[in-house]
């Protein structure tokens, strides 16, 4: 019985191929034919297939990139599939994921990666835009629904919220010139991850990045002088600069500005760790992914760097002298902040105590002769009446 059905199987399957492969066939000749006929009929388009034949294969052949973003279309949803967040917090902490209501930090890349292919296809669906998304962010909170926070140059020309086709209450967006990661931008990336709780935060240089190239003119010592606050503004991407240059002794001019872009972007990664313990325990703890990007404002597409290289940065920060010295130092500033903070609570209590016998003292001033006076008035009355 096994083996009749096995048979049956097989015979099946032989069928479906030779069903398929006449298709195909049949198909081919179509498309052969047709061409044939434009030929023989002498149409403009046959002309231009006779002339380029390209042409014509790109007329009845699928386009290989179009396949090639469907297929990876395909794996964004298969990966959207997939939660990979961890279950709860570790064992010294206490309550749930804070990031357990969001998507995956994978999921959230996946859908940034999808939100950038159609942008630079030109194919956006400007999503989250119309009326009812306005009147649901004045109504809810924008924690219940940003997935990312990006860390991107002010240039005009990276939009960030285009570049991704997403819209409001979205991403969590923190622009500077040059993408440096100081002291604000550093506040505000931990208040969309602690407090928005995004579950990726993607930091983004730009090809032709304006900042980068002012600041490797000058390295090069040929730049011109700066306003007044720009200096200190850029002085983040010196190091990075700098280092472009070290690593790559036979590039030379202009060349090196590409490297130093995408290093400014490590080295923002690596100011951020270095200065946020917020977000080193959220990406050791499998929350949140930091991801380093560069976008091409010509073609529109976002190149994504190594995830591993993130990892590595953070294991070095976590490993170096600087990190405990920076750590001592804040948890010193705490003490005496809380020390202060104590003697202030401690001068205003003893404040209370001294004056209080005073204000005692002053009330039965103002409360002596008040009395005298109302008691002469209450007993002023009876005494006329019994004269009368």
């Amino acid at each position: 019985m096994d083996n009749n059905k096995s048979k049956i199987v097989s015979i099946s399957y032989i069928v479906l191929m030779v069903i398929f492969i006449v298709m195909l066939n049949s198909g081919t000749d179509h498309s052969d034919k047709q061409h044939g006929e434009a030929v023989e009929h002498g149409t403009g388009a046959s002309t231009d297939h006779d002339n380029d034949p390209a042409a014509y294969k790109e007329a009845v052949e699928p386009d290989a990139k179009a396949q090639k973003l469907a297929a990876l279309n395909q794996v964004l949803e298969t990966i959207a599939a997939t939660d990979n967040r961890p279950a709860s917090r570790s064992g010294e902490d206490e309550g749930e994921n804070p990031f357990g209501a969001k998507i995956s930090p994978d999921v959230a890349i996946g859908k940034l990666i999808q939100g950038n292919i159609r942008f630079a296809k030109g194919e956006s669906t400007h999503p989250n835009l119309d009326a009812e998304r306005r009147l649901l962010a004045a109504t809810e909170s924008q924690a219940d629904h940003a997935f990312a926070t990006v860390l991107a140059c002010s240039d005009s020309r990276v939009p960030v919220e285009a570049i991704f086709d997403a819209g409001v209450m979205d991403i969590f967006t923190v622009r500077v010139a040059g993408n440096v990661c100081d002291v604000d931008e550093r506040g505000s990336i931990e208040y969309g991850l602690a407090h928005v709780h995004t579950p990726v935060l993607v930091v983004m240089g730009h090809t032709q990045c304006g900042a980068v190239t002012a600041v490797t003119h000058a390295v090069q010592g040929h730049g011109h002088a700066l306003e007044r606050n720009i200096p200190e503004l850029v002085a983040n991407i010196a190091p990075a600069v700098k280092k472009a240059m070290e690593l790559n002794p036979d590039v030379k001019g202009d060349d090196i500005i590409p490297v130093a872009i995408e290093e400014n972007v490590w080295s923002a990664i690596e100011e951020l760790f270095m200065q946020s313990p917020v977000t080193r325990e959220y990406v050791t703890k499998g929350y949140v992914k930091v991801v380093g990007a560069i976008y091409d404002i010509g073609t529109g597409n976002v190149d994504w760097l190594s995830e591993d290289k993130t990892l590595d940065i953070l294991a070095k920060v976590e490993a170096s002298e600087e990190k405990a010295v920076i750590e001592a130092g804040a948890a010193k500033e705490s003490h005496e902040e809380e020390a202060v903070e104590e003697e202030s609570a401690r001068t205003e209590e003893d404040g209370d105590k001294e004056a209080a016998p005073e204000a005692k003292e002053d009330g039965d001033k103002k409360t002596a002769p008040e009395s005298e006076e109302d008691g002469t008035q209450e007993e002023a009355p009876p005494a006329d009446a019994d004269k009368a």
